[in-house]
């Protein structure tokens, strides 16, 4: 990673449904050198293509993999215990006899000698009454929750791509407004100039043109910053914070989408990786305490070794072998306290089990009732929009022919840019709504 200090320009162009973002960094930050290899200077981007990335690159993802990783181990460690475990030894002891001369003991180092130890040991479980076996389907389900919060991770990253996605052109679209609104007050600003030196205006209509022109600038002012704190914002959701120049695909438009409440529930009951999730923690909590039960039984277990032992080589070999009877009697009630805890465990999973399908139904709830209310929204902005244009034309003409005042044009202009700003609003709406209904339903 290296540090470099870059010069920052962000245009926005519209064409052919294409939006353009030139993006180069106004801080010195640091520069990641792989960026470029997953986008290229220039290349062009849809949203599954932001989203493809992201499932690569983004670090929640990849701590929630990892954590697939841990559970694999943990399934094998439990695992252990069906096989048996061999381990060898060996040793070497110098031994020099104390001896009894009867006033006092010394160290007879005339009969000190070399001792000589080997031995290989194996030991089996062989019936533990099912504590092993639980204790892998604990594992195993553990794992298997793992693998859902990794889907429900996943999930999470894509909403965020897709608001992110959106978010941009949504901030590309409000620049362009206030670009025109430059504009327009631009023309204004020269026609009341041309009144005003031709003494058909007073002084007042080009003071009022100069205060609404660079009302309209800061607004753009802060319509491109915007813009930058989206594509910043993109960048982050990708998990590409310093990434090259890119073009986006403009995708803000409302298109059709048909479900009912109903199939939208259901489909959440069954798909919805967190409510899978929880389930199989729920499920691993009741293995957990058949495992905790299982405490009060006997193991029986089985070992054998050989060993090799003596002064001089070779040693003198011998074997043994047997079984031990492991019977728990008493271990300070702590089988009982962990029977207990296990059951408090089993109560705490079942409850978040309900608490997550409740808030599942809320979220399925709200995104449905947001999507609904943004498609109705559309329509009636799109109307406004038109008004809008029409009064903006109708007092622009009453300007120009000397029988209007600026506070019209002023008002027409401003109403405009609100309907406009506001048509954008529900499209983008729209758009965020049909993405939190499909990341509810567990569905892309």
């Amino acid at each position: 990673m290296t540090t470099c200090s870059r010069t920052v320009q962000i245009l926005i162009k519209a064409n052919n449904m294409k939006i353009i973002i030139y993006i180069i960094s106004l801080l010195i930050i640091p520069v990641i050198s792989h960026a470029e290899d997953i986008i290229r200077q220039g290349d062009q981007l849809d949203i599954e293509r932001c989203i493809e990335i992201a499932l690569r690159m983004h670090p929640g993802i990849t701590a929630s993999a990892n954590t697939v990783n841990v559970n694999k181990s943990r399934v094998g460690e439990a695992k252990a215990d069906f096989y048996p475990h061999i381990s060898g030894s060996s040793g070497y002891s110098k031994i020099s006899p104390a001896s009894d001369t009867g006033s006092s003991i010394s160290v007879d180092s005339a009969n000190s000698y070399d001792q000589y130890t080997g031995s290989i040991v194996m030991k089996q479980n062989i019936y533990d009454f099912g504590k092993t076996a639980a204790q892998v389907q604990v594992q195993t389900l553990n794992l298997d929750a793992s693998r859902s919060d990794l889907k429900n991770i996943s999930a999470q990253v894509v909403l965020s791509v897709r608001k992110a996605y959106f978010g941009v052109l949504k901030a590309a679209k409000d620049r362009d407004v206030a670009e025109e609104a430059v504009k327009q007050f631009e023309q204004h600003l020269a026609r009341a100039k041309g009144f005003y030196e031709a003494g058909t205006k007073p002084r007042f209509d080009v003071t009022k043109a100069e205060v609404d022109l660079s009302s309209s600038k800061l607004n753009l002012i802060k319509a491109t910053n915007a813009l930058r704190l989206a594509v910043a914002a993109l960048n982050n959701a990708m998990g590409l914070p310093e990434a090259p120049e890119y073009t986006l695909e403009d995708s803000l438009y409302a298109d059709a989408y048909v479900i009912t409440f109903e199939e939208a529930l259901m489909l959440a009951y069954k798909n919805r990786p967190d409510l899978e999730s929880a389930v199989l923690k729920k499920q691993a909590a009741e293995r957990s305490v058949v495992l905790a039960e299982k405490g009060h039984y006997p193991a029986l277990n089985g070992s054998a070794s050989y060993n090799w032992t003596g002064e001089d080589f070779p040693l003198n070999e011998g074997w043994n072998a047997g079984v031990t009877l492991s019977v728990p009697i008493f271990s300070g009630f702590l089988t009982t306290h962990q029977v207990k805890g296990s059951k408090a465990e089993l109560k705490v999973q079942s409850a978040n089990e309900e608490l997550l399908r409740q808030a599942v139904f809320l979220e399925v709830q709200q995104a449905y009732l947001g999507l609904s209310e943004a498609a109705e929204s559309i329509p009636a902005a799109e109307l406004i929009v038109r008004q809008s244009e029409e009064n903006l034309e109708l007092a622009n003409g009453r300007y120009a022919a000397g029988v209007g005042n600026p506070v019209e044009v002023t008002d027409a202009q401003v109403s405009l840019s609100s309907a406009r700003t506001s048509h954008i609003q529900a499209l983008y709406d729209y758009k965020i709504a049909h993405a939190s209904l499909e990341k509810a339903m567990g569905v892309r």
